[in-house]
């Protein structure tokens, strides 16, 4: 075996007599040269369109598996249909994740409006370490508070809440939740650091709803979904062949929606079994970050996060391709071209010794390098408080590695699409005759809609690996989603009173 790498913690590449000068030297250069080679070699090895079908059919035989065992993957939610386009109404609608809280309020209009939905006012707040550090109640009474802060901006919101009849209200819900109808679930953890936690066991739309009464609210919780279901929701409101959605951004999910016969009875817990008789789908949280762990090709660099990380394994396709380790990787591997390439004279920056720390937002500077008055040396210079800038070499280097591991990450997401599309094209029949000449996926989250050309690039190449695989599907388009967390728990609280 021929070893392209030494850890960070090995003897140099180059002679331990070798000292490092205040100014690079060619030879480090050559050294750089030769790492960057071998970093892109061994993100890219993998990435023919031939590799990737193949590493396709693979996750699609794991997908299968997980319909038929396991508590973790492929949880069937209490969401059966999927939006006709007539509900109409207005409705609070919350969403929950790891570091924000989106308050809004809805107003469906039907699908054939100019504006099916709108978001007639939305108030974000950051959930940083002091909200984190809530205990007991309190994190709740501060949803319920942000829920009041954002009714008091709107009059007639105000007023409903004020009357005898209740507003009704959804929830996106980003953290494990052991669902028990579309109104109720007990938290199973939250974990990120949420000292609330403690509440495991708890029903959620209990404490959502006792929190609001607490403040006088008269609110009504109807519906909560997972996140990235609230996207299938309200892509399917607004385009009728929505069939699948994907969160890619600090994380990775998706949901899909597929026959109930697909799934083996025990993924339905303690609820009955759904009668195919009066329901024939249901919508599908797939976890798909936890796929792929015996699939997926991995570099040194990958390994090593992996060793380091609080749950490694757990996470195997996010780890490799989402915002939060896709800067996590590039660090690692300007760590180890520190040690042993002579990067940045030899002296790491200190900005870039803390783990994660290296943010999505500078890969997609250093990508797109755009800059009206800055050149990405300066740049660089400011964001990790260097000596100096770095030098044409460096920068080379540095976007080489920034190249290779977003190219990789494009590649294995369009894998893991096409693998979700051929799924539902294997297991759900009525798309033959539905009329409809292509599968839309709806996106969300910072990295598909936001890193510089990413979703564009995806969809070029799922385009090929479809033309390619003989398999005669539809065309399956990416769609960018905006705020469709938000948007998907308005909808479902439109599905849950049956408002059409």
């Amino acid at each position: 075996m021929i070893v392209l790498r030494q850890p960070p913690d090995a003897p140099h590449l180059h002679s331990t007599n070798a000292s490092v000068t205040e100014d690079v030297t060619p030879a480090y250069h050559t050294r750089m040269d030769h790492m960057g080679k071998q970093v892109q070699e061994l993100h890219e090895r993998h990435l023919r369109v031939e590799s990737l079908l193949a590493l396709s059919e693979k996750l699609q035989a794991e997908f299968k598996e997980r319909l038929q065992s396991g508590s973790q993957c492929m949880l069937p939610s209490h969401n059966y249909t999927l939006p006709n386009g007539k509900e109409h109404g207005t409705c609070l609608a919350l969403e929950v994740g790891g570091s924000t809280l989106r308050v809004a309020l809805i107003d469906l209009n039907g699908r054939a409006s100019t504006q099916p939905l709108r978001i007639r006012r939305i108030v974000a707040s950051n959930i940083d370490n002091r909200v984190r550090d809530l205990r007991g109640l309190a994190f709740f009474d501060w949803i319920a508070a942000k829920i009041r802060e954002m009714l008091s901006g709107d009059r007639e919101a105000r007023l409903r809440t004020q009357s005898s009849e209740p507003l009704p209200m959804g929830i996106a819900w980003a953290f494990p939740i052991d669902q028990t109808s579309i109104r109720s679930g007990n938290i199973i953890s939250m974990g990120k650091g949420f000292h609330c936690s403690t509440f495991k066991g708890s029903d959620l739309g209990d404490l959502i709803t006792e929190a609001c009464q607490r403040l006088n609210l008269n609110i009504r919780l109807d519906a909560i979904v997972n996140d990235s279901s609230a996207v299938v929701l309200s892509r399917a409101y607004v385009d009728p062949s929505t069939r699948l959605a994907v969160i890619l951004g600090t994380g990775l999910n998706a949901a899909v929606h597929l026959p109930v016969r697909c799934l083996d009875e025990s993924k339905f817990g303690a609820r009955r079994f759904p009668s195919t008789a009066k329901i024939n789908h249901v919508l599908v949280n797939t976890e798909l970050s936890m796929f792929g762990k015996d699939a997926l090709p991995t570099t040194p660099w990958d390994e090593d996060l992996n060793a380091r990380h609080i749950l490694p394994d757990y996470q195997p396709l996010e780890y490799l391709l989402a915002g939060k380790y896709m800067g996590e990787i590039v660090r690692l591997v300007l760590v180890e071209a520190t040690e042993t390439c002579g990067l940045f004279n030899g002296k790491l920056p200190p900005d870039l010794s803390v783990p994660f720390s290296l943010e999505t937002r500078i890969l997609a500077a250093i990508e797109a390098d755009f800059f009206p008055h800055l050149t990405l040396a300066r740049f660089l210079r400011e964001e990790w408080t260097l000596p100096g800038q770095p030098t044409p070499a460096e920068i080379r280097f540095i976007r080489q590695v920034v190249l290779a591991v977003s190219r990789r990450s494009q590649a294995y997401f369009t894998a893991a699409i096409h693998a979700l599309s051929n799924l539902l094209h294997d297991m759900d029949d009525s798309l033959l005759w539905n009329g409809l000449d292509h599968i839309s996926i709806g996106c969300d989250g910072s990295v598909i809609n936001k890193y510089p050309g990413y979703m564009q690039k995806c969809q070029l190449l799922l385009d090929e690996m479809v033309r390619i695989d003989g398999t005669g599907q539809k065309r399956v388009v990416l769609e960018s989603a905006g705020e469709s967390p938000v948007l998907g728990a308005g909808v479902a609280v439109a599905m849950a009173n049956s408002v059409a």
